[in-house]
């Protein structure tokens, strides 16, 4: 028997989002560890963003993440959009064991592209219940076409990396 979601404590429900964006954090940033030296050593585009930038702003899109999934389950959202908000958190979750734990900015590149295109579906799926869910991911969406085009300019500049 499911319940809807009008019985389910919200807030509880937020917190139980909060905690899940926050596993992705804290699995990336175990991951990238050595993310400061790493990206010290690398050749980068004129347009990278300095080192320091990365942690402020990936706190505020994790938290945009975690309220659109939110708003998105108050409407009652579909299973589609919820598999692909959680398939679109796993290649999240990937990029930074691929890129700073595994040293493969070429796998780290093919699963951005991947979140890419998941996180895109999920804002597609999103707005059919919640505009507002939507609108939320929209600054995570372009951060993420950024760093698609870092990844790949990194891969061009250090072309030694494997």
């Amino acid at each position: 028997m499911t319940t809807s979601t009008h019985r389910r404590n919200p807030w509880v429900v937020l917190v139980v989002f909060f905690v899940l964006v926050a596993v992705v954090a804290i699995v990336g940033s175990l991951a990238a560890t050595s993310a400061p030296e790493t990206y010290a050593r690398l050749v980068l585009p004129e347009w990278a963003p300095p080192a320091k930038l990365f942690g402020p702003v990936w706190t505020l899109l994790y938290v945009l993440l975690a309220f659109a999934g939110w708003v998105y389950w108050r409407t009652d959202g579909e299973t589609q959009g919820f598999a692909m908000y959680g398939v679109s958190l796993l290649f999240n979750l990937l990029w930074a064991p691929l890129f700073f734990a595994g040293g493969s900015t070429r796998l780290a590149c093919v699963d951005i592209i991947l979140l890419g295109f998941t996180t895109l579906m999920t804002i597609g799926l999103f707005y059919r219940r919640s505009h507002l869910a939507a609108v939320l991911l929209l600054p995570y969406f372009f951060w993420i076409v950024y760093a698609t085009a870092l990844n790949v300019a990194i891969i061009a500049l250090n072309e030694n990396l494997n």
